[in-house]
């Protein structure tokens, strides 16, 4: 077999694995498959993790990695595809981040690794086994791989510095609920 035929078969192997793993994480918090909680309960937690609106951003972190991920594997628009799954991982890389890089910590080895990955095909392209391949690479062009990346790496940007803000204020919120006040009782509630 040519090696370019390996290198083919290799980018839908890659393809595949990834975007369906992408697929089914994004399917568990949009639609409750796979073992997932849906979009409501996933909105509460992302609301609890500092993600404002919490059901908005659950409904976008779910069509980054579902959306993303089915066509990545399917090898459709795949440098819009490779780019919004990439930027939903980087969401959730900033969630882990604080444990530390190893999954096994709860670290963001994981989200980053998915990431990585997604950002790389969508820049390699999706090889001659791919819907792109088949429709004349209508939507795998350079121009799709610039707005696609720009775009996903704009809207990240925005997404986790309202992220860091938000965060910020709710442990300042804490910080001065906790601190004592001039009477001395500890600043907390009273009994």
């Amino acid at each position: 077999m040519p090696l370019s035929y390996r290198k083919d078969l290799g980018l839908l192997a890659l393809r595949a694995g990834a975007g369906g793993v992408l697929f089914a994480h994004g399917a568990q918090k949009l639609f409750g498959w796979f073992g997932g909680s849906g979009l409501e309960a996933t909105g509460g937690a992302m609301e609890q993790m500092g993600f404002t609106p919490g059901k908005q951003s659950a409904l976008a972190a779910g069509a980054g990695e579902a959306g993303g991920g089915a066509l990545l594997a399917l090898g459709l628009a795949t440098p819009a595809a490779g780019a919004a799954a990439a930027g939903a991982m980087a969401g959730a890389v900033s969630v882990h981040a604080p444990a530390g890089f190893f999954a096994t910590s709860g670290g963001f080895e994981y989200p980053a690794f998915l990431g990585f990955v997604a950002m790389g095909l969508g820049l390699a392209g999706p090889g001659r086994y791919s819907l792109d391949h088949a429709t004349g690479h209508c939507l795998d062009r350079p121009w799709v791989v610039a707005a696609g990346f720009t775009a996903s790496a704009l809207a990240a940007a925005c997404v986790l510095r309202r992220r860091a803000r938000t965060v910020r204020a709710a442990t300042d919120d804490l910080e001065s609920f906790d601190a004592p006040d001039s009477g001395g009782d500890g600043g907390g509630p009273a009994a």
